[in-house]
């Protein structure tokens, strides 16, 4: 359901009477989007009506409705007001709605006690740096809404496998730019090439596989570049991740493209899981097959993983 009225918003905006603007905002029941197989993961600038009146139409996967870095200190109160009235008119989409709220110290708890009412799918919070910090997250977040992290500072980095408290915790989205910054490295080793970055991409796969949780790789910046984008999907889907920050609806097409599983290999899993589940019906969980060598339990369920995530 589109917002309504848009230029009304922008009126309200411009006249800065916030307290009008705060009387739109009336919480509805909302139907949790529950998927986890979002392949692009868009950032969308809450304080611009314009991007949010698109909401309904746009390609990406899981939506990021952004309060965090990119929204001045002014702009932030009427974003946060018009972060849940696009969620109040958006009760059900075929995509994720997250919020990034504040860090939890710099106003984040309070946008989260605004916005629990509103029921966004899920809450990003930026700048976990402890367990304990997650902790307090999953006190203030209502227990229907998905809590997920980003990961962007040494000390989050150091507890990566220790930040899965909850099962409510569902995603981590690698925030390289602000890791770097805070490691003291230098951002021109942000190279597809660098081996220093396919180690990092490596161990935060595993590392939220291991512990249950969707990673979600970085934004690249560089929105203009598809060569380059290209280049590190590429490299990013070689690694095993299959989902990605994105600010442009181009990039979305891209992520897309690269992370989709084509027709011959969707074939290849539905008949290797077809052919294992008929074996195991007759209690034969390991056997040979003319067309696909060995099958057992492993490549079983990793046929199955392929399909339950496209």
């Amino acid at each position: 359901m589109p917002l309504k009225n848009p230029e009304n918003l922008t009126n309200l905006i411009e006249s800065g009477d916030l307290e009008a603007l705060r009387s739109l905002a009336v919480p509805r029941m909302r139907r949790q989007n529950r998927s986890l197989s979002f392949r692009s993961a868009l950032m969308l600038s809450t304080h611009n009506v314009k991007h949010l009146t698109k909401i309904p139409t746009l390609r990406g996967e899981a939506l990021i409705l952004n309060l965090e870095d990119g929204v001045s200190p002014e702009q932030k109160p009427y974003a946060l007001v018009l972060c849940a009235i696009a969620l109040a008119f958006n009760v059900e989409l075929d995509k994720k709605l997250i919020v990034r709220v504040n860090p939890l110290e710099e106003g984040g708890a309070e946008e989260i006690a605004y916005l629990n009412p509103f029921m966004p799918d899920g809450i990003r919070v930026p700048k976990i740096r402890t367990p304990e910090d997650v902790r307090r997250a999953l006190d203030l977040i209502d227990e229907g809404i998905e809590v997920h992290l980003s990961i962007e500072t040494k000390e989050a980095w150091l507890h990566l496998g220790h930040l899965a408290l909850d099962p409510r915790i569902k995603a981590y989205y690698l925030g390289v730019l602000d890791l770097f910054a805070d490691l003291g490295l230098s951002q021109s080793l942000l190279t597809p090439d660098n081996p220093t970055v396919h180690y990092m991409l490596s161990h935060f796969l595993l590392t939220a596989r291991a512990s249950g949780v969707k990673p979600v790789s970085f934004v690249y910046q560089d929105y203009k570049n598809s060569e380059a984008l290209r280049h590190w999907l590429e490299l990013e889907k070689q690694i095993g991740l299959d989902a990605k920050g994105c600010i442009s609806p181009g990039q979305v097409d891209a992520i897309h493209d690269l992370f989709g599983y084509g027709e011959s290999e969707l074939v290849r899993c539905r008949e290797i899981v077809t052919l294992f589940e008929e074996q195991a019906r007759n209690g034969i969980t390991g056997f040979a097959d003319e067309k696909y060598g060995f099958i057992d339990e492993p490549i079983y369920k990793g046929a199955l993983a392929v399909l339950n995530n496209r």
